[in-house]
């Protein structure tokens, strides 16, 4: 029987309800089945229906360093050391925000989780071999080849300038030519060993330098006679950069090997990547103003040994800047922002002297207006103070965001 309460049964259970329609949905239950067949259906209390419970959602992996772990094996296997695994996951963009969803408080802890949790059979063997000590006669050995293009620049312009006068245009020619011989051989020994040596897979600048080296050499004395409406015959070298510039590279090898140390040592003590990058960003900028500091002493010490026009010491620095940095981007993975700042001063080197003579064309004489302005305030050795200049400061600026990263040192 039922009461006065529609759509209720005697034991208070609602009719259609969750319990019924679960007896009804098997269809096995007979026509004249009575209610207590139908409560002999309902589930226990504890697992019944509710509909305010919803099933729990995963939120992902129980161990999520788990899949990380998957993800880079090959990255953690090799790496010797927990820093080279921070490096590389930050090179996969992995950045400290990031490290929080593995449950840590940045991609320091996260690498180091992972360094202790995949094993590398030998790893502490090639750890041996491939972090060695300091070794005093490596270092002595690229200091030395580092001064070799500076003692074969230094010994042909002292040559040149002790027989002067003695020798024909043809035997000093000779000797410029042997010279530079000798030069290039000792660039090249510096360059393919100690801090500046670049991957083999980077390059590309090499046209570049030359073309800056030479305007160093010969581009004041062009700036010179095109403003003054030349060129009307050959103009005058001066050896004074070219020898101070050479004399640079044994610094500029110190420099960037001081600044791969400096910063391989913060990595070692950071507790995160923007930590990283604050502790490493006024090494760069010291590294860069210890190497103009010796650049301007050397290329002042040039300039009195070969005083002549193109002396200056402000665009032979600059261009010693430039060089410096393109290179140690180049060293530590970054070839193309390299290429590309030598290139742009390339480009105003070489825009100069034909601005001024496209302006001589009636109706374009604006053109010139530009190079007669900077060579009014600045000299003919403006122009390469403004090229060089401006392309150092644009890589200084790519250095301090990209050489601040821990995987710019990965294998510092």
């Amino acid at each position: 029987m039922r009461d006065g309460t529609s759509g209720h049964d005697q034991g208070g259970a609602p009719m259609g309800g969750p319990a019924e329609v679960e007896a009804r949905g098997t269809g096995s239950e007979p026509a004249d089945e009575g209610p207590w067949e139908v409560r002999s259906a309902v589930r226990a209390p504890e697992i019944a229906y509710h509909p305010g419970r919803r099933a729990a959602v995963r939120r992902g992996p129980a161990d999520p360093v788990k899949v990380l772990m998957h993800r880079h094996r090959d990255l953690c296997e090799r790496a010797v050391d927990p820093l080279e695994i921070a490096a590389g996951l930050e090179a996969h963009g992995l950045t400290d925000r990031t490290a929080a969803r593995y449950r840590h408080r940045d991609v320091f802890s996260l690498a180091e989780e992972l360094y202790a949790r995949v094993p590398a059979a030998g790893r502490s063997a090639r750890a041996h071999h491939e972090r060695p000590g300091p070794d005093t006669e490596a270092r002595a050995g690229w200091t030395l080849t580092a001064l070799l293009p500076g003692a074969a620049c230094l010994a042909t312009a002292g040559a040149l300038r002790a027989t002067e006068g003695v020798l024909g245009g043809g035997a000093r020619f000779a000797v410029t030519a042997a010279g530079a011989l000798l030069v290039v051989l000792g660039l090249r020994l510096c360059l393919r060993a100690g801090p500046l040596r670049v991957p083999a897979a980077a390059g590309g600048g090499t046209l570049y330098v030359c073309w800056l080296l030479g305007f160093a050499v010969y581009g004041d004395g062009l700036i010179a006679q095109v403003v003054s409406g030349g060129p009307d015959g050959h103009w005058t070298a001066a050896p004074a950069p070219l020898l101070g510039l050479s004399l640079a590279l044994a610094p500029a090898a110190w420099c960037a090997h001081l600044f791969a140390a400096h910063a391989r040592r913060r990595l070692a003590g950071s507790h995160g990547l923007s930590e990283f990058g604050a502790r490493v960003r006024p090494v760069l900028f010291g590294v860069v103003a210890l190497f103009l500091c010796a650049t301007t002493a050397l290329l002042y010490l040039a300039g009195l040994g070969h005083p002549g026009p193109g002396a200056g010491l402000t665009g032979p620095a600059a261009l010693g800047a430039l060089l410096l940095l393109a290179r140690l981007l180049a060293v530590h993975g970054f070839p193309e922002p390299a290429a590309t700042g030598l290139a742009a001063a390339c480009a105003v080197e070489v825009a100069a002297p034909f601005l001024v003579l496209a302006g001589r064309l009636p109706g374009l004489d604006l053109l010139a207006r530009p190079v007669d302005a900077v060579v009014a305030a600045a000299g003919p050795g403006g122009v390469a103070v403004l090229a060089c200049g401006i392309a150092a400061s644009g890589l200084l600026v790519h250095a301090s965001v990209t050489l601040t990263r821990a995987s710019a040192h990965a294998s510092a």
